[in-house]
């Protein structure tokens, strides 16, 4: 049976790559974008059951709109997908107010109204899916990409806690935990920049070397994982992508278990 899936961010990178994976096998697909002459091939191919909404995902309002548009177009909506964001590159010291009022209205804010706005509707139907693209730097950190992760690391804890609070009305949550791909990331697009301190320029130096080194993924290759996900019956909570992802996550989790039982005796002494 065909679902209607609601993705924001879905004029390029793994939104329009899974927006056209959904099309081609049959379902409907609600494409929230910000300019939607993006998609204008793409809707000319499927009249039927593609919706393209023109959408800012930091207007609450126009959040809650195009869910509801959505809504009344296809009669219901089965899966939202959280993938509008982008990314930020910047030491602590650099970033600016307006630097994290930007990046935490988009990529926190921007997928917590969408999550509002739809819930009501899940819940009459009593079922539903919820995926909220976060970052394997929701789990882990590197230098000068420290806002970025402060801002998935919020997503993360949102979604964790959603997960626990929805789940008796039927709805399914994951967070969505990709690790290095080749896509659009560090286009002009989808990366902002902090003005520089020359203090940290060796440390920008590796960073970017390092990002050229790194085994990318193939982000077209995702999109079986996010089908298989949707189709899932019981989907997990965190989905990692990537073959270098879950060496990363779990050699952070070792790391951090050992620094928290070499200090257990002050711990617990602390207790009182």
């Amino acid at each position: 049976m065909a679902k209607t899936i609601f993705i924001t961010g879905a004029s390029r990178g793994f939104g329009r790559i899974w927006a056209e994976a959904f099309l081609k096998r049959g379902d409907n697909v609600i494409a929230a974008v910000r300019n939607p002459e993006t998609l204008t091939e793409l809707t000319k191919e499927y009249s039927s059951n593609l919706l393209v909404l023109k959408l800012d995902v930091t207007d609450k309002k126009a959040s809650f709109e195009a869910i509801q548009s959505g809504k009344a177009h296809f009669g219901r909506i089965d899966v939202l997908i959280n993938n509008a964001g982008f990314g930020h590159i910047g030491a602590v010291e650099e970033v600016s107010e307006q630097d994290v009022r930007s990046q935490f209205e988009t990529n926190v804010l921007g997928s917590l109204w969408t999550v509002q706005a739809v819930l009501p509707i899940m819940r009459e139907q009593n079922s539903g899916q919820i995926i909220q693209l976060s970052s394997a730097l929701g789990i882990n950190t590197v230098p000068l990409m420290g806002l970025y992760s402060a801002a998935k690391f919020a997503v993360e804890g949102l979604t964790e806690t959603l997960a626990s609070e929805v789940s008796g009305f039927g709805i399914q949550v994951t967070i969505v935990e990709p690790g290095g791909f080749s896509t659009d990331f560090f286009g002009a697009n989808s990366l902002a920049l902090s003005k520089t301190v020359p203090a940290y320029d060796d440390i920008r130096t590796d960073f970017y070397k390092q990002a050229e080194e790194q085994d990318s993924g193939n982000p077209l290759a995702t999109a079986e994982a996010i089908l298989s996900l949707v189709d899932a019956e019981n989907p997990p909570l965190r989905l990692l992508l990537g073959k270098t992802t879950l060496h990363w996550v779990k050699y952070t989790y070792e790391e951090r278990l050992k620094t928290w039982e070499s200090w257990q005796e002050v711990s617990v002494a602390a207790h009182g």
